[in-house]
């Protein structure tokens, strides 16, 4: 079986506030932080690409910056619709993935994962087509989601936000279990960065933050 994946970006200049300064000794600059958070999305989308059981990645973004550099190397997106938040822009990609294939299975997978490596993702899924169902992955705190996944004939049913975890889990998703810390080392602040840097980060987030 193949898993679609998709991925959502936020506009880079006002995604991931709490990183700001990361790249950049602490000033702040806005350049160096779109080029931090452009990183970490490069990272995961990267280690995405590598995984057999994923046939397609396809971002969900609207930032003309984010999809231009996205766009070269060899990423496709759609627009962030339909302008209402996360979920529904999820609930519009699931749709068009499964308007174009109604037997794919559709997988959510968070932007912010640079120290992700492609076989944690490919046990992660695996791990996820067995159950038959909807399945997802905690970040390392078992607050956050990570990774969603959703059979064809299931709705996808994203409820990403504040405790996003206890939310799938109440609507019926299956917890994955696995030694997966790429997976579920989301990064929102300096303290998760570098953790990630602790487990290895992929290299377009090491670029972005080689001046620090």
């Amino acid at each position: 079986m193949h898993v679609d994946l998709l991925v959502p970006v936020k506009p880079l200049t006002w995604a991931k506030t709490r990183l700001r300064g990361a790249a950049d000794g602490g000033t702040g600059a806005q350049e160096a932080h779109a080029r931090l958070v452009l990183a970490l999305a490069r990272d995961t989308l990267t280690a995405a690409a590598g995984v057999a059981a994923v046939r397609q990645v396809i971002v969900i973004c609207s930032d003309e910056v984010a999809c231009a550099a996205l766009a070269g190397d060899g990423v496709q997106a759609i627009p962030d619709e339909p302008a209402a938040g996360l979920n529904p822009a999820l609930r519009y990609g699931e749709a068009v993935l499964r308007v174009a294939d109604p037997t794919t299975t559709v997988g959510v997978l968070q932007a912010d994962l640079p120290a992700l490596r492609p076989e944690e993702l490919d046990r992660a899924i695996r791990a996820a087509l067995v159950t038959g169902g909807r399945a997802f992955c905690t970040d390392r705190t078992g607050t956050g989601t990570t990774l969603l996944v959703a059979p064809p004939g299931q709705p996808l049913g994203p409820c990403f936000g504040p405790a996003s975890a206890a939310a799938h889990r109440a609507t019926g998703a299956r917890e994955l279990t696995g030694c997966w810390p790429g997976l579920r080392c989301d990064v929102d602040t300096t303290a998760d960065l570098a953790i990630a840097r602790g487990l290895g980060l992929g290299r377009f987030t090491s670029a972005a933050l080689g001046s620090t």
